[in-house]
């Protein structure tokens, strides 16, 4: 298998990988999607999609702030 086809699915830093996990499912519940633990190939593309675009979304408001912050401190 080559480099490129391997999942790019990966936490690059291991110790959050149990927090991006919580705020997931924070993010699926917030915006109504019934994600759970375990299986969810019930779920279409679409809900998946939403989940994945709304975290990245409150990931960059987070920084957006956090630079903000800085430029005034």
């Amino acid at each position: 298998m080559s480099e490129s086809s391997k999942s790019s699915n990966k936490v690059n830093v291991p110790q959050a990988k149990a927090a991006m996990e919580q705020f997931k499912y924070e993010v699926a519940n917030e915006i109504g999607v019934p994600l759970k633990k375990g299986y969810n190939g019930d779920l279409t593309s679409a809900q998946n999609g939403y989940v994945g675009g709304y975290m990245v979304k409150k990931m960059i408001e987070a920084q957006e702030k956090m630079m903000a912050e800085k430029t005034q401190g």
